[in-house]
């Protein structure tokens, strides 16, 4: 019910990206109800389905992924003060959040279930009733339970990848792990308080001696004899059940000793956050990883062994590339496109903070250093998305190539797959530069309140968008041209 109230209250640009999101669920599900009413027609060549079905795990990864970034981006969800009160934890935000990609979800699968029956002519009433009764093998029995099961897939996807990634994490217990041990950190962290403690008590100790010593001043007494008074009139007064005259509170060995308590009153502590015990464990919503700069060569390792597979199956009779519209080619394509972009998406991150890092070379001026500082810090948010759009541009580089008009695979369900997949990846990419801009507004609220003019910070956008263009775009070309050189006859 909470999900539902969220859903109704948020703002027209989150209830565009959810309508979004329901639209591609619609494409994917309708895409594996048609691999179903394949099956279900040619009983006869399995293995053409089951490539079928294969060739639909790219729309459903896209949508995964999208459906993934549009809840990053969702603020209704966002953890904010006060709300643990009532129980809306980081738990339960994550919970409110993958409930949300659920309904998204589920809501385009059922729209995919009614264009279905519709074109397969199961009901009638409205135009284009039965217009694919052929294809979708409208004269046998749809398995009902089949077709739930794949219309399942995305709702259920989605909503798994965005509770793993919005998940709480306890980032004391992250921190303390990395270098030494836990236990040794946690005991070399109590010896050090006690340590400092009871030396700041014992020099309190000595100080308060010498400050009565000086205000006496023409005692009888000499400052070291006072001092050594007042520490054997506190004992004395510790072995009573009292308080040092002195200030400081005696204690058996291995306790925290107190700070001194001068003589004209207690004084006030400065205003402090407070300490959070160590056992205590601190949770916060997720943030985006620190890009890995030994993520790139894992990255060009995957996208040289995608290359050398598409390669490897244009050795294979009948290489020739078909999609979903009639996937009778090698499993090797769809196996080598799936390495690339992987690589692409692993190496993203490290490239776009390489352009940051660029940017920044040789005497950076204040333009250059906003700009390079803002890519490195958004590398994680926008690395990946960028890396998946450069794998889905050379993916159309190589379709544009190896089309052939006489070519009856190219149908209406490979332009369906293609564009839903490219959408896909498009909207994933803006949708992590809002969460980027989100991540920024208070960065540049305050530059706008240091007196930084709004030129400056459009031309810092500017910039960071130039960089990644000529990062990316040669990038792209080369992978295309690479993928489609193996593939062309």
């Amino acid at each position: 019910m909470l999900a539902l109230r969220l859903t109704r209250s948020a703002r027209p640009a989150v209830q565009l990206r959810r309508l979004l999101v329901a639209t591609a669920s619609a494409g994917t599900g309708f895409l594996l109800l048609c691999t179903l009413g394949h099956a279900l027609g040619h009983p006869d060549t399995p293995a053409g389905s089951a490539l079928r079905l294969a060739w639909c795990t790219v729309p459903l990864a896209a949508t995964v992924h999208f459906a993934l970034a549009v809840a990053r981006t969702d603020p209704g969800t966002r953890p904010r003060p006060g709300l643990a009160a009532i129980g809306l934890g980081p738990a339960r935000l994550m919970a409110i959040s993958a409930t949300t990609t659920a309904l998204s979800t589920a809501v385009g699968s059922m729209l995919a279930l009614l264009l279905f029956l519709h074109l397969r002519g199961d009901l009638t009433g409205m135009p284009f009733d039965g217009a694919a009764a052929s294809f979708l093998a409208a004269d046998i029995p749809l398995p009902l339970p089949a077709a739930l099961t794949l219309l399942a897939l995305a709702p259920a996807a989605s909503s798994l990848a965005v509770a793993l990634t919005l998940r709480p994490r306890d980032t004391r217990l992250a921190a303390n792990s990395r270098g030494t041990g836990l236990a040794l950190r946690r005991f070399t962290t109590t010896a050090k308080l006690q340590e400092t403690f009871g030396a700041y008590g014992r020099f309190g100790a000595r100080q308060s001696g010498h400050d009565a010593a000086g205000r006496s001043g023409a005692g009888d007494t000499p400052p070291p004899l006072q001092a050594a008074g007042a520490r054997a009139a506190g004992a004395a007064r510790v072995g009573a059940g009292g308080v040092p005259s002195g200030g400081v509170s005696a204690s058996a060995p291995g306790s925290v000793t107190q700070s001194p308590v001068p003589a004209d009153g207690p004084r006030q502590a400065p205003a402090e956050a407070p300490i959070t015990p160590l056992d205590a464990p601190v949770t916060t919503p997720p943030g985006p990883p620190r890009p890995n700069p030994t993520a790139l060569p894992w990255g060009a390792a995957l996208l040289a062994a995608g290359l050398a597979v598409e390669a490897y199956a244009s050795r294979s009779p009948g290489h020739h590339l078909t999609l979903p519209g009639g996937p009778t080619g090698p499993a090797a394509v769809l196996l080598g496109w799936t390495l690339t972009a992987i690589g692409l998406a692993v190496a993203g991150p490290s490239l776009t903070h390489l352009c940051g890092r660029l940017l920044q070379a040789a005497r950076p001026g204040a333009l250059r250093l906003l700009a390079g500082r803002g890519l490195m810090e958004e590398a994680s948010r926008i690395g990946a998305p960028l890396g998946i759009l450069c794998a889905v541009a050379s993916g159309a580089y190589t379709m544009a190539v190896l089309y052939d008009p006489a070519d009856s695979s190219f149908g209406p369900l490979t332009t369906l797959g293609a564009a839903l997949v490219a959408g896909c990846a498009l909207a994933t990419l803006l949708t992590a530069a809002v969460e980027a801009r989100q991540a920024r507004a208070a960065t540049t609220a305050a530059l706008l309140r240091l007196g930084a003019p709004s030129t400056a910070l459009r031309s810092a956008a500017a910039l960071r968008a130039g960089a990644l263009a000529a990062m990316f775009v040669p990038l792209t070309l080369t992978v295309a041209a690479l993928a489609a050189l193996p593939l062309t006859p």
